[in-house]
This record gives C-alpha cells, sequence and structure tokens, in this order.
C-alpha cells in the first residue's frame, strides 16, 4: 500500500477555482490507478475523478465533468485534480485513493481503492 497526503483545500467564493494535490510515498506510484473522491456531511462519498497508472485514461462524475480535471505526475508521485467553475455544493471533505493497477484501468467505486488519505476540506461560498 502507498501513503496519501491531501493538500490544497481551502475556502473559495463560487466561480473560483482550486488545485487539490495527493502526495504518494513509495516508489511504485505508477503502478497505481488514483482516484478523488469526496464527502459532504451526512452524504455518502462519492466519485469525483479517476486517472489510469499512465495518465491517458480519465474519468469523471457528471456533475463535475468540463470543470474538473484530473492528472498525475509520476516523477513526483503526485496526482491532482483542477477544479474551476466551483459551486457551493461542491463543498466536501475530498480524499485521494490508489489502487495498485498494471492493466491501464481507472476505478470508479470507492470499494475498488485499498490505499486512502485523510482528506482535505474544500469550502465553497455563495
Amino acid at each position: 500500500q502507498v501513503q496519501l497526503v491531501e493538500s490544497g483545500g481551502g475556502l473559495v467564493q463560487a466561480g473560483g477555482s482550486l488545485r487539490l494535490s495527493c502526495a504518494a510515498s513509495g516508489r511504485t506510484f505508477s503502478s497505481y490507478a488514483m482516484g478523488w473522491f469526496r464527502q459532504a456531511p451526512g452524504k455518502e462519498r462519492e466519485f469525483v475523478a479517476t486517472i489510469s497508472w499512465s495518465g491517458s485514461n480519465t474519468a469523471y462524475a457528471n456533475s463535475v465533468k468540463g470543470r474538473f480535471t484530473i492528472s498525475r505526475d509520476n516523477a513526483k508521485n503526485t496526482v491532482y485534480l483542477q477544479m474551476n467553475s466551483l459551486k457551493p455544493e461542491d463543498t466536501a471533505v475530498y480524499h485521494c485513493a490508489a489502487r495498485r493497477d498494471y492493466t491501464g484501468s481507472y476505478y470508479i467505486s470507492p470499494y475498488e481503492y485499498d490505499s486512502w488519505g485523510q482528506g482535505t476540506q474544500v469550502t465553497v461560498s455563495s
């Protein structure tokens, strides 16, 4: 397993932008598919975006498609989530997750991941 640490959250006005980062420990980061999930108070954890180990395959939740972009830098052991045109409904704790993968796939269900970060709070004010 890898250890994951998120950063970059904060308070932003609606329409603003934030870039989240997730730094992973270990030398095998490029062997992992990565995902971003979020959880708002009183709600279940929901899928946001995912990226394959090479970065060539990505997928997004419909609610963020066209506004958020997931990317990764395997040399820096880091995955990013660029969030633009933020809305109050994007307010949540954002978690990154990792799953070892050699097939080039990505994963949407949280149950398919075996390593999680502690999360970073994103608050969007109206």
